[in-house]
């Protein structure tokens, strides 16, 4: 064993119950992925096990490799050199899948458990100093960056100046896969119908729905002068997943109108508002996202147009990372 990880596993540093010094998993390496004789020579660095480790959950070499900022084929070398290491093949890779060997799979627990014992390791180094420090890494849609993360973040800042917060926004229906990807540590996100036993939820806010419609003069709004509105008729933009999807969906269907009659799908609710505020048809999104939009004043809610269910908002993160000092300092400081 390389006198780094001689020294990771002797030194006398407090880790939780979960984690074990000479653990069964790395017992188990030893003897399966080096013939019983070897262990490995080379030692790899943090930023290699967390990328074994993203693209175990991802089986996908494009999404890993773009969650750290690098090509496909530059990830690929690494994984390559991952296995020289080790002396024994973790993935079987085509041109359309991916899949963990059985070597793979406790390198995996390996990579994380080494993950694991190093935020603990320097989480020991920050709390004789009794000051955090380190990245957080957030994932939002444009809307509630203004709308709900300011305040959130206001209070953690307060408490922990030295955090660096790294902010990326996207569209709100990605949220929950960001998060299960590990590509961030924390996102606002909806909740969903079933939420993943891997992801922790807390509740932000009730977040109402609402049909819009242009205010300008068009044929759409031309259309809903009419007596008797002809649903299948007028041109709908929808978000292209996620829960403002599926209630529409509900919402259309209780309407018995035949097929719906979709203009476009859209990424991301606020391209949505301002496909409505164009004139090019009607959308279902969230109130919130209404209201913090620059066309705001060029679209209208419709009223007794039928009930639409809300969603939950909250913050999200996955189950094993909750008790990261850095995560449990986020969740302390917002509630």
């Amino acid at each position: 064993m390389s006198a780094f990880l001689t020294m990771l596993f002797t030194m006398k540093v407090s880790y939780p119950s979960h984690t074990v010094a000479k653990s069964d998993i790395f017992a188990s390496m030893h003897c399966d992925l080096r013939n019983n004789s070897q262990i490995m020579e080379v030692f790899m660095d943090q930023k290699s096990f967390n990328m074994f480790v993203h693209l175990s959950q991802t089986l996908h070499f494009g999404k890993t490799a773009q969650a750290f900022h690098m090509s496909p084929s530059t990830l690929s070398r690494a994984i390559q050199r991952i296995e020289q290491s080790v002396g024994s093949e973790l993935l079987l890779r085509d041109n359309r899948s991916v899949v963990l060997t059985e070597a793979g799979k406790k390198f995996q627990q390996y990579a994380q458990q080494q993950i694991d014992q190093w935020q603990v390791f320097k989480q020991s180094l920050d709390e004789n100093q009794q000051v955090l420090t380190g990245k957080l890494s957030v994932y939002c849609s444009v809307t509630a960056a203004y709308s709900h993360l300011p305040p959130l973040l206001e209070r953690f800042r307060q408490q922990h100046p030295l955090v660096e917060i790294m902010l990326t926004t996207g569209d709100a229906s990605d949220a929950l896969e960001q998060v299960q990807n590990k590509s961030v540590d924390f996102a606002i996100a909806a909740n969903p119908e079933s939420l993943p036993r891997s992801v922790y939820f807390q509740h932000l806010a009730t977040i109402p729905l609402a049909v819009i419609a242009p205010t300008m003069v068009c044929k759409v709004q031309q259309q809903f002068q009419s007596d008797v509105l002809s649903w299948s008729e007028i041109p709908i933009i929808l978000p292209e997943h996620g829960p403002a999807r599926k209630r529409f969906e509900l919402w259309y269907r209780k309407k018995q109108q035949g097929k719906a009659n979709i203009y476009a799908t859209v990424s991301g609710h606020e391209a949505l508002v301002s496909m409505v505020a164009l004139g090019c048809g009607v959308g279902i999104v969230p109130q919130v996202v209404v209201e913090n939009s620059p066309v705001k004043d060029r679209v209208q809610y419709l009223h007794g147009v039928g009930e639409i269910e809300p969603f939950e908002l909250g913050v999200c993160c996955l189950n094993q990372s909750k008790a990261q000092p850095l995560i449990k300092a986020f969740f302390d400081a917002i509630t």
